[in-house]
């Protein structure tokens, strides 16, 4: 990601914090380069077990080229799917935790790594977002793939020890 486009993003994440200057210092600051911004207002996440959210990412990136952004979590246990606010409230799944409206979210820099939740796709800072439509025909087919055929879904990258949780 070039200088400009975290930039961009990064004013786009703080642009939710209750403390925008505070969150960027939190940023600089922590070890894990992560931290706490509020769901709900720009945008809510759409948490799914990694063993689906991959092969699911996989099937958005064929669809749209570019989803909005992704997140995983350390170990890549789950995948977070940036969608419109009020899609979390809304959503209804088995296996799909919705962080919306009252949550909050562990966010990494952009464009930077960090010790554990990374992002799959980063913010752009447009405010693109995945459509909850095109995600729940992409979780069908992800989940539909993995039953059929037992194979092994995409193999995620390294475990990194610290926080479990997006």
């Amino acid at each position: 990601m070039s200088g400009t486009g975290a930039r961009s993003a990064v004013e786009w994440l703080v642009s939710v914090a209750p403390d925008p200057e505070a969150c960027r210092w939190e940023w600089e600051r922590n070890p894990l380069g992560v931290t706490l911004l509020p769901a709900g207002e720009r945008w809510d996440v759409l948490i799914v077990a990694g063993r689906l959210g991959y092969p699911a990412l996989d099937v958005l990136s064929r669809f749209m080229g570019r989803p909005g952004p992704v997140l995983a979590d350390f170990g890549d246990a789950r995948t977070g799917f940036f969608v419109p606010p009020g899609t979390a409230s809304r959503w209804i799944g088995t296996g799909v935790r919705g962080a919306g409206a009252g949550t909050w979210i562990v966010v990494p820099y952009p464009g930077r790594a960090t010790g554990g939740v990374r992002w799959l796709v980063p913010p752009d800072g447009s405010g693109l977002l995945t459509d909850p439509a095109l995600l729940e025909l992409a979780l069908h087919e992800a989940a539909a793939a993995l039953a059929g055929d037992g194979a092994a879904p995409h193999e995620p990258g390294p475990r990194h020890p610290g926080v479990d949780d997006l």
